[in-house]
């Protein structure tokens, strides 16, 4: 199990071994499935990304700072150190529809406010979704309904 804010700022490494690709800015969820969808994170100074997308295969990355994302299936592993990908993983240069759930308002499907996240507990190798942790408290991952610009939405009780 790790937090969201554990995994922000890690470096993205590639499985060559190469040095990092960037660094971790976020996770995109999807609500329905209730798991991590996508690492989101900015190109680093040395990251390589091949002409054809795909991470670990040719071509380099300058400075540009680019939001790039990978699927979740391309991560090997996450852990304390670093988020590492498997061989040749997708990586998508326009990055899609993401809202970040760590400051987002939270509301009960009644209407009622339920804070902010401050927090989201994942398992690291299943990407489901535990906890999310707001300024009213701890909030089951199960009580997920959905999650748009304004806020996400949570099953009352």
């Amino acid at each position: 199990m790790m937090l969201f804010t554990e995994v922000r700022g890690l470096p993205v490494l590639a499985a060559d071994g190469g040095g990092p690709l960037g660094t971790v800015t976020s996770l995109t969820v999807d609500v329905v499935s209730g798991a991590v969808s996508h690492v989101r994170f900015r190109d680093g100074a040395f990251g390589r990304v091949g002409l054809s997308g795909r991470v670990g295969l040719s071509g380099r990355i300058g400075r540009s700072g680019r939001e790039r994302a990978v699927p979740w299936d391309a991560v090997d592993t996450v852990a304390a150190g670093a988020v590492r990908l498997r061989a040749a993983a997708p990586c998508e240069g326009a990055p899609r529809a993401h809202h970040d759930l760590l400051g987002h308002r939270v509301l009960l499907d009644t209407g009622t406010g339920h804070g902010t996240v401050l927090d989201v507990a994942f398992d690291t190798r299943t990407a489901r979704l535990l906890a999310l942790f707001t300024t009213r408290g701890e909030v089951p991952a199960g009580r997920l309904r959905g999650l748009g610009d304004y806020a996400l939405v949570v099953r009352a009780g």
